[in-house]
């Protein structure tokens, strides 16, 4: 595959059959947390059916160059927002925007919907992803802790859309 191939991103069909390269890239994306953060990444229990499942329930997006799947967002509809989850592009592809162009089409489509923010959590060990996110136009709205931990362990973090 050409690195210089063009990145196209599309919305996740009713009829997607790729879910295995999907939980790939999941996997592939989110293996820098593994040792990291405390507790481990929810993503050690997904599985290409519970992806289907949460298609059903989530607008999800890809990013697809050539016949490779290099990117994906998931996004659930709340009341005010979109919360954005499973965002992931794949490690030898990170730097070139391809994130970027995913969370545009999860605001597009919060525009759309006529939701005024998008959400998202991240974890507090990952200063990286909050200095990614912050460059996207997010802001830290609140620390919260997972169950059975007194110390905060996610960042929330939210965007206003126009």
């Amino acid at each position: 595959m050409d690195r210089n191939e063009a990145v196209s991103i599309t919305r996740i069909p009713t009829d997607f059959d790729r879910w295995d390269d999907v939980l790939a890239l999941i996997m592939r994306a989110f293996a820098s947390m593994d040792g990291v953060v405390d507790p481990p990444s929810s993503a050690h229990h997904l599985t290409a059916d519970t992806l289907s499942d949460k298609a059903r329930l989530e607008t999800g997006f890809v990013a697809v160059q050539g016949d490779r799947i290099v990117g994906c967002v998931f996004a659930l509809e709340r009341a005010a927002d979109l919360y954005v989850g499973k965002f992931a592009v794949a490690p030898d592809r990170q730097g070139q925007g391809i994130g970027r162009r995913l969370m545009q089409a999860v605001e597009d489509l919060a525009r759309s919907r006529g939701k005024a923010a998008v959400a998202l959590q991240t974890r507090i060990e990952l200063t990286g992803n909050h200095e990614a996110f912050a460059r996207l136009g997010f802001r830290e709205t609140e620390r919260t802790a997972h169950e059975g931990y007194a110390r905060p362990t996610s960042i929330t973090m939210r965007k206003a859309i126009s």
